[in-house]
């Protein structure tokens, strides 16, 4: 790991919305299916859920969208910069998500990751996640 300076985690501001976007997608997570500034909206303005935005030097390097469905916490757009990455955000986001939805009393965590995103897999897996005996299902809406 490299010796860097602590990323500062909070709540994401509206007008980092552009920021976020372009973060996600340099990242991948974007998908034509999906409109991320309606996420981003939806995320902010609900009491249930938010986005975490991690700063180094007041710029937006890393988010994690973080939910409370009233049985389980969800977790979804890790993003870190390319330029940042490798250095602790990432998990450092996580454990944030972690701390948000304990405080909101959820007992436990999911998150989807793509199939084939094995980096990913390691990641989440290097941190103590571990593959549930589940199949995810989805029906678009509207």
């Amino acid at each position: 790991m490299l010796e860097t300076a602590i990323v500062e985690i909070g709540d994401m501001f509206e007008l980092e919305t552009e920021a976020a976007v372009a973060l996600w997608q340099e990242a991948g997570l974007v998908r034509p299916w999906n409109d991320p500034r309606a996420d981003i909206r939806r995320a902010l303005a609900g009491s249930a859920s938010t986005v975490l935005a991690g700063r180094l030097d007041g710029r937006l390097v890393a988010t994690a969208m973080v939910g409370w469905d009233g049985h389980r916490g969800w977790l979804y757009y890790l993003a870190v910069a390319a330029g940042a990455r490798r250095r602790g955000y990432g998990a450092a986001m996580v454990h944030a998500a972690e701390a948000w939805l304990a405080a909101h009393e959820a007992p436990k965590l999911n998150l989807m990751v793509r199939t084939e995103n094995q980096a990913v897999l390691r990641f989440y897996e290097s941190l103590g996640y571990r593959r549930a005996d589940a199949v995810t299902l989805q029906r678009v809406l509207g």
